[in-house]
């Protein structure tokens, strides 16, 4: 009875309610900065990203460890990664990158979020490499 109610719901394009258990949870919000110490560099030449992971609460219990953020960049539409790194709740981190080829690059700092923290980007920045 059940299937045929949810088939039925599916069909009209209604989802039925969500259990008790499968109820949303509040996230933290989540800020990501990232700014790049050069706009435009010459292909092999290393610009450095430095930025924060800031959360808008006081850190979690267990909740002190690395959190994982993907640089990447506007190809085609789509946000495709190209680095990757780590910073704690709260904290800064930095990393050099370097391109081999000349191109215009929109580029974004993406925290994926976790079952306690909301997932989060930065700005959108632009670099030149000539």
């Amino acid at each position: 009875m059940l299937v045929a109610l949810a088939v039925c719901c599916a069909m009209i394009g209604l989802a039925p309610a969500a259990s008790a258990t499968e109820s949303a949870v509040d996230k933290t919000n989540v800020k990501v900065h990232a700014k790049l110490d050069k706009n435009q560099v010459k292909v092999g030449e290393k610009v450095k990203l430095k930025g924060s992971l800031e959360i808008d609460a006081p850190a979690r219990s267990g909740s002190d460890g690395l959190e994982l953020l993907l640089v990447q960049k506007l190809q085609a539409g789509v946000w495709v990664n190209i680095a990757d790194t780590s910073c704690r709740p709260n904290g800064n981190y930095s990393l050099n990158l370097s391109f081999s080829v000349s191109a215009q690059l929109s580029l974004r700092v993406y925290y994926p979020g976790t079952s306690i923290y909301a997932a989060a980007s930065s700005e959108v920045f632009g670099l030149v490499v000539l």
